[in-house]
């Protein structure tokens, strides 16, 4: 059996439309499936078109989480929930087409343990927000050593994958990097981005820096080498103009540099401040780590039981 596993954040008017349209293309492919809707503490009626779904077939099942955990959380919780042999994780959008679930299913029982969407096309973006998602995802290649330009939540994962990514304890996991760490058999599917039917983005520029930045701590140490290669730069500087003060000095050429010393002192307070934001925000993820909190909370499910949190 397939699970489909689709988080969903505001996204009431798109439930329906998204469980006909998945469902309608893996009746045609003659698949056995589920389909799972994470409700990750969404304020409009989302929670309640999943379980109007449910009351109409039993193949649509559902889970609530008590407040608003984030995407990777929900995905975590539809993996937790899933009874399938492989699990395609997609976005409610229907950005991701259901038409290439069958393709991902195919490749699947030719015995590829992952098949990751990779986009052909990313849709329409704006100049800025295109700039910094390569620079989020060269970060992250480099981390990796692996290209995660055109990488995807868009997935298909063997029980086999499954199980490793439920028994990673880590607090913060980002999926797409995660999955492609663990290995196994994998191979590629290419997708255009399709364009939103219903309703607008739920990503704000704010939560997708604070996103970006969550993902880089937790997978590269970036940051950290920036830092040192700064202080080299300063120490080279502070070489060089030692070395010329003292001989101006000795020579009789020493000026007043009031300006210098102030300007000096302005860049190198800065980067100080700079660096022990860095080195905070690392000691913050460890704090996060150590007290191994669950990553979500199921307030509620359609099958009248809540699994054990993660």
């Amino acid at each position: 059996m397939l699970s489909v596993i689709i988080p969903a954040y505001n996204e009431e008017k798109m439930i329906p439309k998204t469980a006909e349209a998945v469902g309608k293309v893996l009746q045609e492919a003659a698949i056995e499936y589920e389909i799972i809707f994470i409700n990750d503490g969404s304020g409009d009626g989302t929670w309640d078109a999943i379980r109007a779904c449910n009351a109409q077939d039993q193949r649509v099942r559902g889970g609530c989480l008590s407040r608003n955990f984030g995407k990777e959380a929900a995905m975590r919780a539809g993996l937790a929930m899933s009874r399938g042999d492989c699990a395609v994780i997609m976005d409610c959008d229907l950005q991701d087409p259901p038409e290439k679930i069958p393709e991902m299913y195919a490749l699947w029982q030719q015995g590829y343990e992952i098949v990751a969407g990779v986009k052909h096309s990313r849709g329409k973006e704006s100049a800025g927000y295109g700039l910094m998602t390569k620079l989020f995802y060269g970060a992250m290649s480099s981390a990796l050593n692996t290209d995660m330009s055109r990488a995807s939540d868009f997935k298909l994962l063997d029980r086999k994958a499954i199980l490793v990514l439920l028994n990673i304890r880590e607090q913060n996991i980002f999926f797409r990097a995660m999955s492609s760490w663990v290995g196994f058999k994998t191979t590629e599917i290419e997708f255009d981005v399709q364009e939103r039917t219903e309703g607008v983005s739920k990503w704000s520029k704010w939560s997708l820096v604070k996103y970006a930045i969550n993902n880089i701590t937790s997978y590269t140490m970036l940051p950290l080498h920036v830092i040192l290669l700064l202080g080299v730069i300063m120490f080279v500087l502070a070489i060089i103009f030692g070395v010329d003060s003292l001989a101006s000095y000795f020579a009789g050429r020493a000026q007043n540099g009031f300006t210098t010393v102030i300007l000096l002192q302005l860049i190198i307070g800065s980067m100080t401040m700079i660096a022990l934001g860095i080195i905070g925000y690392y000691v913050a993820r460890i704090f996060d780590e150590v007290r191994q909190r669950p990553q979500y909370i199921l307030a509620e499910t359609t099958d009248g039981e809540v699994p054990a949190e993660r």
